[in-house]
């Protein structure tokens, strides 16, 4: 966008309904507005900045109050697609010390967890994982971290984008949990790739038994003679790791330098994490594909609540958010419309989309007019040879098999996109409601129906 774009012309659109938000989606597209990142004291460096730096970072963003590498190649050297390509032939670590780790420890530790949480947390065994998500009393979908249980008495949020920590920490604030609840300075980096068991093979020798680590499955270890914990999960889709480094403050050269060294014969390669990947998956980014005023049931997270009831559904302790998502849920079996977008697929046209969209770009309905949706998440799929992308639409009642919304299949829409991603300047491309993931995640199991 060039420096004579007069930016008091840009409007919010109204046309898209939000209504129900208290406060909506900022639609108003200013492209790729030319700023530099103030590096300052105000937003922590996590223990592996200067290790991005080494490795090549050239730009960054932030992410839970912590800079977050978001790029290594450049567009000059192939972009994001080049990193792409690492992901899905070989092997990548990722820094990824912004998911802050927050310990819930205690006899009440399980207690707890389960009255945050919208899953059974009495179901997950010690040294397992789980992806989860809390709501607020709302219904809004505050985070959806992945969840470590160490112990009986002790629990890792590893958080996404929000202030999840101060949050767990006002919810007992009065200690009627008896358990702690504090940060501790474990720092995650992921490996990620079709290559990534057969580097921690090498890492980690005959501490764990790779083959037979189930999904989620969590070990003790030393990486670079440091305490780590392990889990078998990732944010990309493809087979890969976790190694959560314990006084990450302290050592974190000595485990990131056993990773690159262990990864030498692999073509293991540092990259941002894989959003063009995660997008294949239908893996959502939170802040990005849904916030607090989003509930689980319209941004697709509906198998994740538990409600009252008979077999898996059943959840007989409260939490927060139950009874607003029971009401949801009542009213969407009914037939009423809770809301009024809904989180889709789409497949669509235009120029090969290469790099972060720094709008959410608008829908319209097929016959053109007035914005009705707006796009979240959009990225090229190289194997389908045309542009993806997750986005709101109206919702039109239309439920899955399991009771769940979702979009109708087939559904046309117009996708207003920059001028660079279009054959006509101007003319809007086409797209269609599609089903998600686009590509098969490596665990399929990663969108199971709540049974724990």
């Amino acid at each position: 966008m060039s420096k004579e774009f007069d930016y008091t012309k840009l409007k919010h659109v109204t046309s898209v309904d939000q209504s129900d938000r208290e406060v909506p989606y900022n639609l108003r597209q200013s492209g790729p507005t030319k700023v530099e990142m103030l590096i300052s004291t105000r937003v922590r460096k996590s223990p592996y900045w200067h290790l991005s730096m080494q490795a090549g970072c050239w730009r960054a963003t932030v992410y839970n109050r912590i800079y977050h590498p978001r790029g290594y190649v450049k567009p000059e050297d192939g972009g994001a697609m080049v990193e792409y390509d690492a992901i899905v032939n070989h092997v990548t670590m990722w820094n990824v010390a912004v998911e802050r780790q927050i310990r819930v420890k205690g006899p009440d530790a399980e207690k707890f967890t389960d009255y945050v949480i919208t899953r059974d947390a009495t179901k997950i065994s010690p040294m397992r994982a789980r992806y989860v998500i809390l709501c607020n009393a709302y219904g809004g979908v505050l985070n959806d971290p992945i969840l470590l249980r160490i112990s009986k008495d002790e629990f890792w949020f590893s958080l996404s984008d929000s202030d999840i920590g101060m949050y767990l920490q006002g919810v007992n604030a009065d200690q009627r949990f008896n358990c702690t609840v504090e940060e501790i300075d474990a720092c995650p980096v992921q490996i990620q790739g079709p290559k990534s068991k057969s580097l921690m093979k090498d890492l980690c020798g005959d501490q764990v038994d790779f083959d037979n680590m189930p999904f989620y499955g969590l070990a003790e270890v030393k990486v670079g003679g440091r305490s780590c914990v392990i889990s078998q999960s990732g944010f990309s889709g493809e087979a890969g790791y976790e190694i959560y480094l314990r006084d990450a403050t302290l050592y974190a050269e000595d485990m990131w330098n056993a990773v690159l060294e262990a990864g030498k014969k692999h073509n293991l390669m540092v990259i941002a994490p894989a959003h063009h990947r995660r997008i294949q998956a239908g893996i959502l980014s939170w802040g990005q594909d849904m916030d607090q005023q989003h509930n689980p049931f319209q941004c697709n997270l509906g198998y994740q609540v538990s409600l009252s009831g008979k077999g898996e559904w059943n959840k007989k302790a409260d939490y927060v958010g139950k009874a607003a998502l029971e009401k949801m849920k009542d009213e969407l079996k009914s037939g009423k419309k809770p809301y009024k977008l809904q989180l889709v697929g789409l497949e669509l046209g235009g120029k090969p989309i290469e790099d972060y969209a720094p709008d959410f770009w608008l829908i319209s309905n097929a016959d053109g007019g007035e914005p009705v949706g707006f796009v979240t998440s959009p990225w090229y799929h190289p194997e389908k040879k045309t542009n993806i992308a997750m986005g709101y639409v109206p919702f039109d009642g239309t439920l899955n098999p399991n009771g769940f919304p979702k979009g109708k299949i087939g559904t046309k829409y117009k996708i207003h996109l920059p001028e660079k991603y279009t054959e006509k300047p101007g003319a809007p491309v086409d797209a269609v409601v599609v089903d998600i993931p686009f590509k098969e995640s490596f665990n399929a199991n990663t969108r199971e129906v709540v049974k724990g």
